[in-house]
């Protein structure tokens, strides 16, 4: 897949690449949400320090060069409301989120989810796929709404966040075929 933009705008709803300026908002908006995050992010369960964030830009930056990553803030009229990302697959991507506890239930996500989608086709991405923990029903609520089946179950990795079961479920949307050109 080739890389997309760093930032799609429209109407208040903004997905932007991570930069290092975004390191206190993060931090404070991670920290307001850690029980709601922590339940099923491990890196959120233990706390969120400076340290962890200013890792967490770091390495977003270093995965957006080699193309492994590219991971975006969702920002609400300039306010970051949660993060999703686009990671690099064999053949297509996977998609993967999460918001601030008092960002839930606007369909932000769904719309970020519907964006980079179109936009994972558009470059070139063959599928994409969605993974969550199997008792994490808010969040396979998102790909059951776009149209994604489920295709597997596995193993999740570890170690787990407190709320997860160690069984992910697996959303896969293909990339629809293209139309045969007029006279064909």
């Amino acid at each position: 897949m080739e890389t997309p933009a760093e930032t799609y705008r429209e109407d208040g709803f903004t997905l932007a690449r991570w930069q290092f300026a975004d390191g206190p908002e993060l931090l404070a908006m991670v920290n307001g949400s850690l029980e709601h995050l922590g339940a099923w992010m491990i890196w959120a369960s233990g706390g969120y320090t400076a340290e962890d964030c200013a890792e967490f830009l770091r390495t977003t930056r270093q995965n957006w060069a080699s193309g492994e990553t590219h991971d975006f803030a969702i920002r609400v009229d300039g306010s970051i409301a949660g993060a999703v990302g686009v990671m690099a697959r064999e053949g297509g991507v996977e998609i993967g989120y999460w918001l601030a506890r008092e960002f839930v239930g606007r369909g932000l996500i769904t719309r970020a989810v519907t964006l980079l989608t179109e936009e994972a086709f558009r470059l070139g991405a063959g599928y994409v796929e969605i993974k969550h923990d199997e008792r994490n029903v808010r969040s396979g609520a998102v790909p059951a709404r776009l149209g994604f089946t489920v295709v597997r179950t596995e193993p999740a990795g570890k170690p787990l966040a407190p709320s997860c079961t160690g069984t992910n479920r697996v959303w896969r949307l293909l990339r629809k075929p293209c139309s045969a050109p007029a006279g064909s």
